[in-house]
């Protein structure tokens, strides 16, 4: 499983799948072989464990978080569409309540952070601590990008959110 966070092991993987590896068994954490894809943005090999293997992008670890979570942290855009035309739920919040907007956001991915907005991602979700995605950027940067770019690809804005 977590050999799909090593670079150029996709032939050793797809061996030991070929060779009745579970493509679903979890780690101790929960997490799935396509959580550590998307952690290492491993796209071609996510793509093989979701057509070929049937993997689902559905599955949560024991931090409640989906490979999408971990796809919006890295700002991969591409994992991210992968994950979501795979039946990913674009608003699932993990244990503390962050989205994959509220990863992406707080990393600093302002295009993931648009790519989600465009996909559904609801701007007024709060985490556990009652913070809006937008309240954890970095800095005044990257919430500028996020809500400019929003804006001119016609996601709705509330005002309480430009306020913030």
């Amino acid at each position: 499983m977590i050999a799909c966070s090593v670079p150029d092991s996709d032939a050793a993987v797809t061996l030991l799948l070929q060779k009745g590896a579970d493509a679903s068994i979890t780690n101790n954490a929960g997490q799935t072989v396509l959580h550590f894809c998307a952690s290492k943005n491993n796209l071609d090999m996510a793509r093989i464990l979701i057509k070929e293997y049937k993997a689902s992008a559905r599955v949560r670890d024991r931090r409640g978080q989906l490979p999408l979570h971990r796809a919006a942290a890295i700002g991969s855009v591409p994992m991210l569409r992968l994950l979501l035309e795979n039946r990913s739920p674009v608003n699932a919040g993990d244990v503390d309540g962050l989205t994959g907007l509220h990863h992406a956001i707080s990393e600093g991915h302002g295009d993931a952070a648009v790519f989600l907005l465009g996909q559904g991602a609801e701007w007024e979700k709060k985490d556990g601590e009652g913070k809006l995605a937008i309240e954890l950027a970095p800095d005044a940067k990257v919430k500028e990008y996020v809500l400019h770019s929003a804006e001119r690809e016609g996601v709705e804005i509330p005002e309480l959110t430009k306020e913030k």
